[in-house]
């Protein structure tokens, strides 16, 4: 029996962003030994052809060197569910996305990254430029008083295995006890973990109790980041998309670093995927 393919997805819109994504998902692909299947969400079922052939003649004019090609995959729908569903349907191991960042319009930009990425099993990672020379070697994580920062555990690890990540542990600053209490529990929690699996990581505090968004933003260029690690704030909903949640500003950062979001599972979920493979 013909062993199953193995996905990673890129969302493809044929701008130069898209490019980015795919050249992401090429070194990750090699890296994993996965297939690579651009995504693009038309509106209607009889534009799909047309689609499919535009796409398939830029990957033979741009990407002739490219072995093996990657797959093109054109679906009719929406794009902020179908390309949730086809991920999940294809338990494709990671989606990337490129974004154009803030350019005036960071918050707006956020938010539609935000909902693509949400309900999604895999990590979404959002790009807004060329691959970094060392590819994820240095990845931040920043850490709040929410429990579901927890949840990140298994993707720390599976990025550490597979691409030998250096984790840099950013935690927030807070005067509020019960805001300490919660980001302590946090930091022991991952720490331990990291332990137990060998896991390279430091710890840094934020020197500023405020715009901590902004601090883990000047901290991951400070220790030349090659990627910031977020948990998607969970059972996200229209206010967040509205009112911003604190993940849309650093996924369009300034920076132009790639950011690595992940949604917390749902309650009760049963037989989840497990990124550390047990």
């Amino acid at each position: 029996m013909e062993q199953e393919k193995t996905y990673i997805l890129v969302t493809w819109d044929f701008t130069e962003k898209s490019e980015y994504a795919l050249a992401h998902a090429l070194l990750a692909a090699e890296k994993l030994k996965h297939e690579v299947a651009l995504v693009h969400i038309v509106k209607k079922e009889t534009e799909i052809e047309s689609a499919k052939e535009r796409m398939h003649g830029i990957l033979s004019s741009k990407y002739a060197d490219v072995d093996p090609k990657p797959e093109v995959i054109v679906k009719d729908g929406n794009i902020f569910s179908t390309i949730t569903d086809l991920a999940n349907d294809l338990h494709a191991r990671m989606v990337f996305m490129g974004t154009h960042g803030i350019k005036g319009m960071q918050k707006f930009l956020g938010s539609w990254a935000l909902k693509v990425i949400a309900h999604t099993k895999m990590p979404f990672i959002v790009v807004q430029d060329h691959p970094p020379a060392h590819f994820y070697k240095n990845i931040v994580i920043p850490i709040t008083f929410r429990s579901e920062n927890k949840e990140c555990i298994n993707w720390v690890g599976y990025f550490s295995r597979y691409f030998g990540s250096h984790f840099h542990v950013f935690k927030a600053k807070h005067t509020d006890p019960n805001f300490i209490k919660g980001i302590d529990s946090n930091v022991f929690f991952l720490t331990k973990y990291f332990s137990s699996k060998n896991v390279s990581w430091e710890l840094a505090e934020s020197p500023s109790e405020s715009e901590f968004v902004v601090e883990t933003i000047k901290y991951a260029s400070k220790v030349k980041a090659d990627a910031i690690l977020i948990m998607v704030t969970k059972d996200i909903g229209f206010a967040d998309y509205v009112l911003g949640a604190h993940e849309q500003y650093i996924i369009a950062n300034e920076a132009k670093l790639p950011v690595i979001c992940i949604n917390p599972k749902p309650p009760k979920l049963g037989g989840s995927f497990s990124a550390s493979g047990g």
